[in-house]
């Protein structure tokens, strides 16, 4: 089972090494592991894919915390998120594949960003299911694939709150010129707001 862990920890050497050293002692697997700069200064964003039992996604996080220089740990596995991987792939192409090539490019919504006698570079964008299936059919096809350089899961939760909860949290200020809510209704907004009542 895939786990997927965003941990924010200090930019500071050597984070990385005791990450990736927590899961070798751990006997885990990392599918991927994507690190970038996060909203806060100093604190990057990891995040890390793993390959492990159902059971195994406490241990982790636990193990996680412990170490120096980790922050706030996330397992997003099972929470609605929006997941995102990017990659470039090198085709080789001729004059005559090339609009083959150019049409694969559109069904996906990818983009050309590299033009060059011999070959051509797709940059596709989405879940990776999206990503292995362009994979797929290039290699099924006469087009050669060169290279392929992918990012890894890049994943953020979705927002929780809908228009009606903003509703119920609106300031005193704009309620007065708001028009009057019906009892039903009041109940209705507070109880999917779970505010009491």
């Amino acid at each position: 089972m895939l786990h997927t862990f965003v941990a924010l920890v200090e930019d500071k050497p050597g984070v990385l090494t005791r990450v990736a050293s927590l899961f070798r002692r751990l006997n885990i697997n990392i599918v991927s592991l994507t690190v970038g700069h996060s909203e806060k200064t100093g604190v990057s964003r990891m995040t890390i894919v793993s390959d492990a039992s159902p059971t195994a996604g406490h241990r982790i996080m636990a193990s996680l915390y412990k170490l120096e220089n980790v922050l706030q740990v996330d397992d997003v596995g099972q929470s609605a998120c929006v997941s995102r991987e990017l990659a470039l792939i090198k085709v080789a192409a001729t004059p005559k594949t090339r609009s083959h090539i150019f049409e694969l490019a559109e069904v996906f919504r990818a983009r050309i960003v590299d033009l060059a006698p011999e070959s051509l570079m797709i940059e596709i964008t989405g879940v990776e299911s999206k990503i292995e299936g362009l994979i797929q059919v290039l290699n099924e096809s006469d087009d050669r694939i060169l290279e392929i350089s992918r990012t890894g899961r890049m994943v953020m939760r979705r927002g929780q709150h809908t228009s009606r909860v903003l509703d119920a949290m609106r300031l005193p200020s704009t309620e007065s010129e708001a028009e009057p809510i019906a009892e039903d209704d009041e109940a209705e907004i507070a109880e999917e707001a779970d505010l009491p009542q």
